[in-house]
C-alpha cells in the first residue's frame, strides 16, 4: 500500500449496516509512502494507522473546502 499526503483511506466495514470509514492522510510516517499514516477523520480526530487488507487508497486529493 502506498499513499501520499491528501489521499484518502477507505476502510471497509466488516459489520452489516455500518458505513465504511473514510479518513484523510495528513502525514506519511513510513518510507516511500508506506504505512503507518497519520490520518484525520471527518470530525477532526487524528490518529496513526497501519491499514489492513480491508482498506483501499483513494488517490484523489481532498479539496480545500473540506
Amino acid at each position: 500500500m502506498h499513499a501520499s499526503k491528501g489521499d484518502r483511506l477507505v476502510m471497509h466495514s466488516r459489520i452489516v449496516g455500518q458505513p465504511d470509514r473514510v479518513v484523510e492522510v495528513v502525514e506519511v510516517l513510513g518510507a516511500d509512502g508506506t504505512p503507518p499514516y497519520r490520518v484525520r477523520a471527518e470530525d477532526g480526530h487524528e490518529s496513526i494507522v497501519s491499514p489492513g487488507p480491508d482498506t483501499v487508497v483513494d488517490h484523489r486529493k481532498a479539496s480545500a473546502a473540506e
